[in-house]
């Protein structure tokens, strides 16, 4: 029988090693350009390396492909420069290695950053309008890689100046109460092994604002009262007038008596009637002095009270005169 024969082409490919990660220094300073560099050794064909930053990848990398000593295999390396600050502590930044013999399960490396910073220090008080009296509490918020601890306090420069009313706690300060003596500019110092930060706050102590008791207003009538007391004693047709004028403080619709209007009647009738009884009894006074008056002159040299009317009235005319009347 005739011998067949076939042949196959076989590519063996070849798994790439585990990334690692080297350059990394830890703790890094804020502001310092760290290199990282990625490498695997062993791919057939070469392998591809991909960088990511808390799942973001990073497309600006240098990457290089290099033979290996059995010229069957590749060893890749790729290199990611970058400047780092304080948004980067804590920060994973990967290395991810894909190739078509790891079915689609990629090979990684994983590197945490920590990176050392200064303080950054804040100020906030308890209360945004600060009074006369109260309690005030102010915060000095530090963050800083290490933590700075403790925090200091000062006052215009120098040292609190009352440290009974002035409390220092932890990073708080506490002052009891309020008075205009606590005005001025208070700061806060935030230290640690990489650098020191500041914040100030300038205390304005306002007054403690007067609460006004609000006030009844009560209308008065005495302007009603005389016009009404005018138009009674003139004239009966103006008084029917001027009674028809209701009350403006009277509920609209109602039509009860005007009790004001009543009052201001009462109090003009018995105004009337005492001027009356004064004018009547002087006048009456008046009368009764001059008869008396008369009769005492006419009675000086009369014998009876008829004689002395009679001398009396003659004296009026002529005192010196005297003359007599027979009726």
């Amino acid at each position: 029988m005739p011998v067949k024969t076939s042949k196959a082409y076989l590519t063996v490919l070849g798994v790439p090693e585990k990334p690692q990660i080297s350059g990394f220094s830890s703790p890094v300073m804020e502001g310092d350009l760290m290199q990282l560099t990625c490498k695997t050794s062993g791919s057939k064909p070469a392998a591809d390396i991909r960088w990511f930053k808390n799942d973001k990848e990073i497309k600006d990398v240098k990457y290089l492909k290099e033979e290996d000593a059995n010229r069957k295999t590749f060893t890749v390396s790729s290199t990611l420069d970058f400047r780092v600050d304080r948004s980067d502590d804590g920060v994973a930044v990967i290395c991810r290695v894909d190739h078509e013999s790891l079915n689609a399960t990629p090979q990684v490396a994983m590197q945490v950053l920590e990176i050392h910073y200064t303080p950054s220090v804040k100020i906030i008080p308890s209360t945004p309008f600060p009074q006369e009296g109260q309690p005030l509490i102010l915060t000095c918020e530090s963050k800083g890689k290490p933590l700075p601890e403790p925090v200091l306090w000062t006052k215009d420069g120098g040292e609190l100046p009352d440290p009974d009313r002035m409390v220092v706690s932890g990073r708080e300060l506490n002052i009891l109460f309020l008075n205009k003596t606590d005005n001025g500019t208070y700061r806060c110092e935030a230290t640690n092994t990489i650098g020191q930060s500041s914040a100030e706050y300038v205390l304005i102590v306002h007054d403690v604002p007067n609460t006004l008791l609000p006030t009844t207003i009560i209308p008065s009538l005495t302007t009603a009262t005389v016009t009404t007391s005018v138009a009674i004693t003139t004239s009966p047709t103006t008084s029917a007038t001027t009674s028809s004028v209701r009350d403006p403080n009277a509920l609209a619709g109602q039509n009860g008596p005007d009790h004001a209007l009543i009052g201001g009647i009462v109090a003009v009738v018995v105004f009337v009637t005492l001027c009356s009884i004064f004018l009547l009894g002087r006048y009456l006074a008046r009368h009764k002095g001059t008869y008396l008056t008369n009769e005492a002159k006419g009675a000086e040299d009369a014998p009876d009270a008829d004689t002395a009317i009679i001398n009396a009235e003659g004296s009026q005319v002529n005192a010196e005169e005297k003359k007599e009347y027979f009726i």
